[in-house]
């Protein structure tokens, strides 16, 4: 019994102070962007009814107060989301933003009528258990002394490829596809989103570390690396914000929350991989154990979105907003909105 003890314990040693700080910060982080989709949307629904919708370019949405309450409060959930980074690996923190899906799912449900299949319960409670497996199994953290070292990492050759190739197919997203398919292609919009969110997660967490280190008295503002990373971060969160905001206006909220999770994710977790060699940490174990928990959480994401569209009685495709959606949930002819988008579709 006392070898077993033993066992036990040595097996979560790994949980260490910071990895924790890290999972907290995520945790409030998912509930603040989860909160902001559905404020956010109610904003855009309100903007698009008095100008032109953000989905066909508009950008009265600038104009509404709570458009701005949801970007502020997702900004919130951003900066706790930052500050995770700095003190765990991203395959355990971004991971759990599914638990933003669920608290969107709910909040939808409530606020915006978007019907919670009872297969979607299920679905958010796969969420929680792939997320679970994911904490009591994830790397320690690298230990890094100096942003420089982040970038000796984000420039060797298998980064660089990697970096190079999303580059290329965000353009390629940009300024072929989304002209013609943007509007009835939720995975253009979302994809331009979630190649881009790969590299700024990198650059986040590289200016997380800085940051960290210059709190703790080892100044790294004095390098040019760090301002570099800062200026990645902002373009590619400004990329983000407007891609994502033709995604949600466009397209119903259920649907674009879990696909841009899933995508955004899977590119995460491949980059973090290539950049900072988390499973070179881990034990192959350890790394099925990971591998497990996130196709459970896909799973849920997967029913959820499956799901949405049960509900209705309908099959279960992409869902696209109307262009003449009321704020009562009715289209023009008095129809149930999704019934009628799924119709036309």
């Amino acid at each position: 019994m006392a070898m077993e003890s033993g066992s036990w314990k040595e097996s979560y040693k790994g949980m260490s102070a910071d990895n924790i700080k890290g999972l907290v910060l995520a945790l409030s982080s998912s509930v603040f962007i989860g909160a902001s989709f559905i404020v956010k949307k109610k904003g855009l629904k309100k903007a698009g009814a008095s100008g032109i919708r953000a989905g066909s370019g508009g950008y009265t949405y600038l104009y509404e107060p709570l458009w701005w309450v949801g970007m502020i409060t997702m900004i919130v959930g951003e900066i706790a989301n930052f500050a995770a980074y700095a003190f765990a690996p991203a395959i355990l923190v971004t991971p759990l933003g599914a638990l933003s899906i669920i608290i969107s799912a709910a909040l939808a449900h409530i606020i915006l009528r978007e019907k919670l299949h009872i297969f979607g319960i299920l679905g958010c409670v796969l969420c929680v258990v792939g997320s679970t497996t994911i904490v009591l199994h994830a790397p320690q953290e690298r230990e890094i002394e100096s942003v420089k070292e982040v970038w000796d990492l984000a420039t060797e050759p298998a980064f660089l490829f990697y970096a190079a190739l999303v580059i290329a197919a965000v353009f390629i997203l940009i300024f072929h596809f989304i002209p013609d398919y943007g509007q009835t292609h939720i995975m253009v919009s979302i994809g331009v989103c979630s190649l881009v969110g790969s590299l700024s997660v990198m650059s986040v967490k590289a200016l997380g570390i800085a940051l960290k280190l210059t709190l703790s008295g080892t100044n790294q503002l004095i390098y040019p690396q760090t301002w570099v990373f800062a200026f990645v971060v902002i373009t590619c969160v400004l990329t983000q914000m407007n891609y994502l905001n033709k995604a949600l206006d466009t397209f119903n909220t259920a649907v674009v929350s879990p696909i841009y999770y899933v995508m955004f994710t899977s590119l995460t977790i491949l980059a973090s991989v290539i950049m900072f060699k988390d499973w070179d940490r881990q034990s192959p174990t350890q790394i099925v154990t990971e591998m497990c928990g996130f196709m459970t959480i896909l799973s849920g994401t997967f029913l959820l979105h499956k799901t949405k569209d049960m509900a209705d009685g309908s099959p279960s495709l992409p869902v696209r907003l109307s262009k003449h959606t009321e704020e009562d949930g009715f289209g023009t002819e008095g129809i149930p909105l999704r019934r009628q988008d799924s119709s036309r579709a």
